[in-house]
């Protein structure tokens, strides 16, 4: 496997170009003490990676100790996901975001292909070998949001790294065998929102973006008040979940403002207990979350 520099949290940036604080949350994400910043061909139709690529530009360059990383997308409108959208991809990533070399890039939602097109003569995976072989990246890595998916590409043995999101959190262990089978192989892990959507965070009434069977929501509830019960900000303690596991190597968390890194880190700051992990633990496995 190919080795990825990471830091223990990412600021994820699918939201960047979608409000209107653009240029200030860009230069935040580029600067801010987490050192990695997590985008995507087509976050906000391409406007993540120009704002990232502009912010980058002010900058004179990535900052030393910064890591950006970046995904493969189809095209708008195109289902073709093929060896030559990979190359077409990554020029566009390059381009935008004024860089030359991308440490990782992932092999992103690939729901147009199966598996078995995806690894054959001419498809994506062999365009990402190639290019890692060429140095215009240094590792090549899968991420969608079905853990299925995930699982069967991980399977393949082909990849140096692997994201998933809202698949490990403090309710929701659905992602366990993935996480744990890539890391049987030597591939780097990343966990993106590990609140599940905002519900470890805000006690929405959904999970994943999707509603919540009864039954997992009142395990959710059942936790929420173990965390009173222990003094715990339910937030920090999700995230600590993340960042603590053995199976995990940078927790990829959602930014949408400049407000939310500074209270990100006083989430990472905060003292979690090992009894509230402890007692969480006692209540047993989660019901599905129904995202998978």
């Amino acid at each position: 496997m190919h080795s990825i520099p990471t830091r223990p949290v990412t600021l994820g940036a699918s939201s960047l170009g979608t409000r209107e604080e653009t240029d200030a949350l860009a230069d935040a994400l580029l600067t801010s003490t987490f050192g990695a910043v997590d985008t995507s061909n087509n976050y906000a139709g391409g406007r993540s990676e120009e704002l990232l690529g502009a912010a980058i530009r002010r900058a004179g360059g990535v900052p030393a100790g910064t890591i950006v990383y970046s995904k493969a997308d189809t095209a708008p409108g195109d289902p073709r996901f093929d060896g030559e959208r990979i190359r077409r991809s990554l020029a566009e990533s390059l381009e935008r975001l004024a860089v030359d070399r991308l440490p990782v890039y992932h092999l992103h939602d690939p729901y147009t292909i199966t598996v078995s097109e995806a690894m054959a003569p001419g498809g994506a995976v062999e365009a990402l070998v190639a290019l890692r072989e060429e140095g215009v990246i240094g590792a090549i890595g899968i991420a969608s949001g079905t853990i299925a998916q995930v699982h069967a590409y991980v399977e393949t043995g082909a990849f140096d790294a692997v994201l998933s999101h809202n698949r490990f959190t403090l309710v929701d262990r659905s992602a366990q065998p993935t996480f744990e089978l890539a890391r049987s192989l030597g591939m780097t892990v990343f966990n993106a929102a590990p609140f599940g959507g905002g519900t470890l965070a805000n006690g929405q009434s959904t999970y994943g973006y999707r509603p919540m069977p009864a039954d997992f929501a009142a395990h959710l509830d059942r936790v929420r008040a173990l965390a009173v019960e222990h003094g715990v900000d339910l937030a920090a303690a999700a995230l600590a979940f993340s960042t603590r596991s053995a199976l995990v190597d940078s927790t990829i968390v959602g930014v949408t403002s400049t407000r939310r890194i500074a209270e990100l880190e006083a989430l990472v700051a905060a003292e979690v207990p090992t009894e509230f992990f402890a007692a969480v633990e006692e209540l047993g496995p989660a019901p599905a979350s129904g995202n998978d």
